[in-house]
């Protein structure tokens, strides 16, 4: 296991330090002390980059900090790429939700990666659906290595997805799986949390673009609140178009259910989740715009150097 120690201003560095000199750690732990970032990398891609340039073995799992793992967890996803013949396997986390408020998010946000990213097309090599997540990229070595590393997305900020990218655009096959309990995470804390987690990256979903954005805002709040407003303002058949939209999002929260631990009755909170993404998208296009670039982890990167690491 290797550990990147991102110039942390707290005492992480030295925890890790510490942990590796145990006697159950050492052959176990490797850590990574980074002191200074070189010009034209982001603090992400380049810890994952340092930390892949040390790994040895033919697989490489790319992971956060804050995943928990149970013990079988590798071992069990390792032998499904082998019989898949994959290159690149993502597994999906159990999402920890300890409020209402993450329920209501997460649901909404579930959603809307569902459909923008279609993983039930991943696998199809025909298709350009791609996909990542920075819990788990379990990625081999011959691929990684095919696509460039991470230095080819040094300056991204959604590179466990861009990962996912170069990787079906290269030809390698891809697989997405729900990991259930294998692997976990408490992605935020309440509603305003996932809000603050997602003002960093939704500016970059839509490549830097406030028109982009803005258009999208409207989209959004149009398709997720006009079944709403409709099966109340319509009259007679006219409400019929709606209550059938209105039934398909009902549908969508059944579905989810079955996969993750949230209720079917949250359908009734969509129109105020929809509002508060709706706040998010144009909240990271005004902070972004405002700060004249991203600032992760207490580094600020220009805008335009991030505009053109794009990939």
């Amino acid at each position: 296991m290797i550990a990147v120690d991102d110039r942390s201003t707290d005492r992480t560095g030295e925890i890790m330090t510490g942990i590796a000199a145990t006697p159950a750690a050492q052959g176990i732990l490797r850590v990574i002390h980074i002191e200074q970032l070189p010009e034209g990398w982001l603090g992400k891609t380049h810890a994952m980059w340092s930390a892949g340039q040390q790994a040895t073995g033919e697989w490489v799992l790319f992971t956060d900090a804050d995943v928990l793992f149970k013990p079988d967890a590798l071992r069990r996803a390792v032998a499904y790429s082998e019989s898949e013949q994959a290159d690149h396997v993502v597994l999906f986390p159990q999402m920890i939700m300890k409020r209402p408020g993450e329920k209501m998010m997460i649901a909404f946000f579930q959603t809307l990666f569902v459909f923008g990213h279609r993983p039930w097309k991943v696998a199809d090599p025909r298709t350009k659906d791609h996909i990542g997540v920075g819990a788990f990229n379990l990625v081999r070595r011959t691929a990684y290595e095919a696509v460039g590393t991470y230095k080819t997305l040094r300056m991204e900020v959604l590179d466990d997805m861009k990962l996912g990218k170069v990787l079906k655009n290269a030809g390698f096959r891809q697989r997405n799986v729900f990991g259930e309990d294998l692997i976990s995470i408490h992605w935020a804390k309440g509603a305003m949390g996932v809000v603050r987690n997602l003002t960093k990256n939704f500016f970059a979903v839509l490549s830097f673009q406030w028109p982009r954005t803005i258009a999208s805002a409207v989209a959004l709040a149009f398709l997720n609140l006009g079944p709403f407003v409709g099966v109340w303002l319509a009259h007679g058949w006219a409400r019929l178009p709606y209550g059938i939209a209105l039934f398909g999002i009902f549908a969508i929260y059944c579905g989810m259910g079955m996969k993750s631990k949230i209720p079917p009755w949250y359908f009734f909170l969509h129109p105020v989740s929809t509002c508060l993404f709706v706040y998010t998208i144009l909240r990271s296009m005004a902070v972004t715009l405002w700060n004249g670039g991203v600032t992760w982890r207490g580094t600020t990167y220009p805008l335009e150097d991030l505009r053109k690491g794009l990939v």
